[in-house]
Protein backbone atom coordinates (compact mmCIF):
# COMPACT_ATOMS: atom_id res chain seq x y z
CA UNK A 1 0.00 0.00 0.00
CA UNK A 2 3.22 2.39 -0.19
CA UNK A 3 2.43 3.00 -3.58
CA UNK A 4 -0.68 5.00 -2.68
CA UNK A 5 1.61 8.08 -1.37
CA UNK A 6 3.18 7.99 -4.25
CA UNK A 7 2.50 11.80 -6.17
CA UNK A 8 -0.06 12.39 -3.94
CA UNK A 9 1.23 16.07 -1.79
CA UNK A 10 1.12 13.47 1.03
CA UNK A 11 4.66 12.96 3.20
CA UNK A 12 4.03 8.81 3.62
CA UNK A 13 5.08 7.47 7.07
CA UNK A 14 4.75 4.28 6.61
CA UNK A 15 2.31 1.53 4.47
CA UNK A 16 -1.21 2.67 6.06
CA UNK A 17 -0.21 6.14 6.85
CA UNK A 18 0.64 9.91 5.89
CA UNK A 19 0.36 12.95 6.32
CA UNK A 20 0.08 16.88 4.68
CA UNK A 21 1.06 20.03 6.08
CA UNK A 22 -1.18 22.81 5.53
CA UNK A 23 -0.59 26.00 4.40
CA UNK A 24 -0.41 29.28 6.74
CA UNK A 25 -0.26 27.85 10.46
CA UNK A 26 2.03 24.46 9.12
CA UNK A 27 -0.72 22.29 10.77
CA UNK A 28 -0.25 18.64 10.57
CA UNK A 29 -3.62 16.34 9.29
CA UNK A 30 -2.78 12.73 9.25
CA UNK A 31 -4.14 9.73 7.41
CA UNK A 32 -4.23 6.39 8.21
CA UNK A 33 -5.63 3.69 5.52
CA UNK A 34 -7.21 0.38 6.19
CA UNK A 35 -9.25 -1.89 4.29
CA UNK A 36 -12.47 -0.71 5.10
CA UNK A 37 -12.26 2.48 6.42
CA UNK A 38 -10.29 5.64 6.98
CA UNK A 39 -8.75 8.01 9.87
CA UNK A 40 -8.29 11.52 9.55
CA UNK A 41 -6.00 12.81 12.42
CA UNK A 42 -7.26 17.02 12.42
CA UNK A 43 -9.28 18.85 10.61
CA UNK A 44 -7.90 21.89 9.32
CA UNK A 45 -8.52 25.59 10.39
CA UNK A 46 -12.04 26.57 8.61
CA UNK A 47 -14.60 25.23 6.62
CA UNK A 48 -13.03 25.94 3.48
CA UNK A 49 -9.47 24.56 4.69
CA UNK A 50 -11.57 21.50 5.62
CA UNK A 51 -13.69 20.46 2.69
CA UNK A 52 -10.28 20.95 0.98
CA UNK A 53 -8.31 18.36 3.40
CA UNK A 54 -11.56 16.24 2.58
CA UNK A 55 -11.22 16.45 -0.99
CA UNK A 56 -7.14 15.79 -1.00
CA UNK A 57 -7.74 12.82 1.39
CA UNK A 58 -10.49 10.68 -0.82
CA UNK A 59 -9.18 11.86 -4.06
CA UNK A 60 -5.97 9.41 -2.49
CA UNK A 61 -8.67 6.85 -1.62
CA UNK A 62 -9.80 6.44 -5.20
CA UNK A 63 -7.42 4.14 -6.35
CA UNK A 64 -8.43 1.88 -3.56
CA UNK A 65 -12.13 0.70 -5.64
CA UNK A 66 -15.72 1.14 -3.82
CA UNK A 67 -17.02 4.24 -2.37
CA UNK A 68 -13.64 5.03 -0.63
CA UNK A 69 -14.34 8.37 2.08
CA UNK A 70 -13.00 9.35 5.49
CA UNK A 71 -14.90 7.48 7.65
CA UNK A 72 -13.63 8.92 10.92
CA UNK A 73 -12.06 11.64 12.20
CA UNK A 74 -9.69 12.40 15.43
CA UNK A 75 -9.20 15.65 17.11
CA UNK A 76 -6.25 15.88 18.42
CA UNK A 77 -7.17 18.86 20.63
CA UNK A 78 -9.81 21.82 20.76
CA UNK A 79 -7.40 24.65 19.03
CA UNK A 80 -9.34 26.25 16.03
CA UNK A 81 -6.80 25.09 13.68
CA UNK A 82 -7.36 21.95 14.54
CA UNK A 83 -10.99 21.93 14.67
CA UNK A 84 -12.61 24.41 12.41
CA UNK A 85 -12.65 21.95 9.63
CA UNK A 86 -14.25 19.22 11.03
CA UNK A 87 -18.17 20.34 9.70
CA UNK A 88 -16.73 19.42 6.35
CA UNK A 89 -16.39 15.73 7.16
CA UNK A 90 -20.02 14.70 7.55
CA UNK A 91 -20.93 11.10 8.12
CA UNK A 92 -17.92 10.81 9.63
CA UNK A 93 -17.28 8.76 13.14
CA UNK A 94 -15.55 11.60 15.49
CA UNK A 95 -13.61 11.47 18.44
CA UNK A 96 -11.79 13.51 21.00
CA UNK A 97 -10.13 13.30 24.33
CA UNK A 98 -13.17 13.58 27.09
CA UNK A 99 -14.11 16.69 27.92
CA UNK A 100 -13.34 18.30 24.79
CA UNK A 101 -17.38 18.28 23.76
CA UNK A 102 -17.25 20.90 26.64
CA UNK A 103 -14.85 23.55 25.21
CA UNK A 104 -16.80 23.38 21.71
CA UNK A 105 -20.22 23.66 22.83
CA UNK A 106 -19.14 26.56 25.37
CA UNK A 107 -15.86 28.24 24.92
CA UNK A 108 -16.85 29.15 20.61
CA UNK A 109 -16.05 32.88 21.47
CA UNK A 110 -12.65 32.20 22.93
CA UNK A 111 -11.72 29.97 19.91
CA UNK A 112 -13.35 32.47 17.33
CA UNK A 113 -11.41 34.92 19.32
CA UNK A 114 -7.96 33.32 18.91
CA UNK A 115 -8.11 32.08 15.45
CA UNK A 116 -9.28 35.88 14.27
CA UNK A 117 -6.16 37.16 16.88
CA UNK A 118 -4.15 34.46 14.41
CA UNK A 119 -4.95 35.89 11.29
CA UNK A 120 -8.01 33.74 10.53
CA UNK A 121 -11.18 35.77 8.83
CA UNK A 122 -13.47 36.87 11.22
CA UNK A 123 -16.50 35.73 9.14
CA UNK A 124 -14.69 32.56 8.09
CA UNK A 125 -14.36 32.11 12.31
CA UNK A 126 -17.88 32.51 12.85
CA UNK A 127 -18.82 30.24 10.15
CA UNK A 128 -16.94 27.82 11.05
CA UNK A 129 -17.34 28.09 15.39
CA UNK A 130 -21.07 27.66 14.34
CA UNK A 131 -20.80 24.74 12.57
CA UNK A 132 -18.82 23.18 14.89
CA UNK A 133 -18.63 19.46 15.10
CA UNK A 134 -18.98 17.91 18.89
CA UNK A 135 -17.06 14.36 19.04
CA UNK A 136 -19.40 11.48 19.20
CA UNK A 137 -16.86 9.39 20.74
CA UNK A 138 -15.19 10.90 24.17
CA UNK A 139 -11.84 8.62 24.78
CA UNK A 140 -10.89 8.78 28.83
CA UNK A 141 -8.11 6.11 28.60
CA UNK A 142 -7.46 4.07 25.70
CA UNK A 143 -9.78 3.32 22.05
CA UNK A 144 -8.81 0.73 19.60
CA UNK A 145 -10.22 1.38 16.06
CA UNK A 146 -10.25 -1.54 13.45
CA UNK A 147 -9.54 0.22 10.04
CA UNK A 148 -9.42 -3.45 8.48
CA UNK A 149 -6.07 -4.49 8.36
CA UNK A 150 -4.90 -2.18 10.73
CA UNK A 151 -5.77 -1.39 14.37
CA UNK A 152 -5.23 2.08 15.55
CA UNK A 153 -5.19 3.00 18.75
CA UNK A 154 -6.33 6.54 20.27
CA UNK A 155 -4.67 7.34 23.23
CA UNK A 156 -5.95 10.44 26.16
CA UNK A 157 -2.40 10.76 27.58
CA UNK A 158 -3.19 14.45 28.91
CA UNK A 159 -3.46 17.21 30.13
CA UNK A 160 -0.56 18.96 28.71
CA UNK A 161 -0.71 21.14 26.17
CA UNK A 162 -4.69 21.44 26.82
CA UNK A 163 -7.05 19.88 29.32
CA UNK A 164 -8.01 17.30 26.46
CA UNK A 165 -5.10 15.90 23.87
CA UNK A 166 -5.52 13.26 22.25
CA UNK A 167 -3.08 10.99 20.35
CA UNK A 168 -3.11 8.55 17.74
CA UNK A 169 -1.06 5.18 17.54
CA UNK A 170 -0.31 3.50 14.09
CA UNK A 171 1.26 -0.05 14.33
CA UNK A 172 3.67 -0.69 11.41
CA UNK A 173 7.55 -0.19 10.44
CA UNK A 174 7.42 2.46 11.34
CA UNK A 175 4.78 3.00 14.20
CA UNK A 176 3.74 6.11 13.94
CA UNK A 177 2.64 8.58 16.38
CA UNK A 178 0.63 11.55 16.19
CA UNK A 179 0.81 13.74 18.54
CA UNK A 180 -1.71 17.21 18.42
CA UNK A 181 0.63 19.96 19.50
CA UNK A 182 1.67 18.17 22.41
CA UNK A 183 5.31 18.11 20.90
CA UNK A 184 6.36 21.06 18.10
CA UNK A 185 9.35 20.74 16.15
CA UNK A 186 8.57 24.06 13.69
CA UNK A 187 8.74 26.20 16.71
CA UNK A 188 8.46 26.31 21.31
CA UNK A 189 5.64 24.52 22.31
CA UNK A 190 2.76 26.89 23.19
CA UNK A 191 1.35 27.25 26.31
CA UNK A 192 -1.70 29.40 26.39
CA UNK A 193 -4.28 29.63 29.15
CA UNK A 194 -5.57 26.35 28.88
CA UNK A 195 -2.80 24.53 28.97
CA UNK A 196 -1.68 22.99 32.24
CA UNK A 197 2.36 22.77 32.38
CA UNK A 198 2.72 20.65 35.31
CA UNK A 199 1.57 17.81 34.11
CA UNK A 200 2.92 18.78 30.51
CA UNK A 201 6.23 16.65 31.07
CA UNK A 202 4.40 13.06 32.41
CA UNK A 203 2.25 13.62 29.28
CA UNK A 204 5.46 13.06 26.98
CA UNK A 205 6.43 10.44 29.91
CA UNK A 206 3.24 8.78 28.70
CA UNK A 207 3.70 9.10 25.01
CA UNK A 208 6.62 7.92 24.65
CA UNK A 209 5.83 5.19 26.69
CA UNK A 210 3.08 3.97 24.09
CA UNK A 211 5.68 4.99 20.85
CA UNK A 212 9.43 3.71 22.32
CA UNK A 213 12.17 4.48 20.98
CA UNK A 214 12.12 3.71 17.38
CA UNK A 215 8.71 5.39 16.28
CA UNK A 216 7.96 8.25 13.76
CA UNK A 217 6.45 11.30 16.24
CA UNK A 218 4.60 13.19 14.35
CA UNK A 219 3.93 16.84 15.72
CA UNK A 220 1.06 19.16 15.46
CA UNK A 221 3.19 21.59 13.88
CA UNK A 222 6.54 20.82 11.92
CA UNK A 223 8.67 18.07 10.69
CA UNK A 224 8.86 14.31 12.46
CA UNK A 225 10.86 13.78 14.83
CA UNK A 226 12.25 10.54 16.84
CA UNK A 227 12.25 9.77 20.39
CA UNK A 228 15.11 12.13 21.61
CA UNK A 229 13.54 15.03 20.34
CA UNK A 230 10.78 14.12 21.89
CA UNK A 231 12.46 13.53 25.27
CA UNK A 232 14.32 17.02 25.20
CA UNK A 233 11.39 18.65 24.64
CA UNK A 234 9.98 16.96 27.66
CA UNK A 235 12.71 17.73 29.96
CA UNK A 236 13.26 21.55 28.43
CA UNK A 237 9.21 21.63 29.21
CA UNK A 238 10.00 20.27 32.98
CA UNK A 239 12.54 22.89 33.34
CA UNK A 240 10.42 25.74 31.92
CA UNK A 241 7.78 24.94 34.36
CA UNK A 242 9.54 24.00 36.99
CA UNK A 243 8.45 20.59 37.09
CA UNK A 244 9.92 16.77 37.42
Amino acid sequence: MTVLWEGSGWEALGARAGRTRLPVWDCTAGLVVGDDAALLVDAGSSLSEGARLRGAAERLLEPLGGDRRVTHLALTHPHFDHVFGAAAFAGAEVFGAVGIDRVLAYGRGELVADAVRNGLDPAEAAEAADALVRPHHQVSGEWTLDLGGVQVLLANVGPGHTAHDLVVFVPGDPEVVFCGDMVEESGEPQAGPDAIPSHWPAALDRLLELGGEDAAYVPGHGAVVDARFVRAQRDELASRFGVS
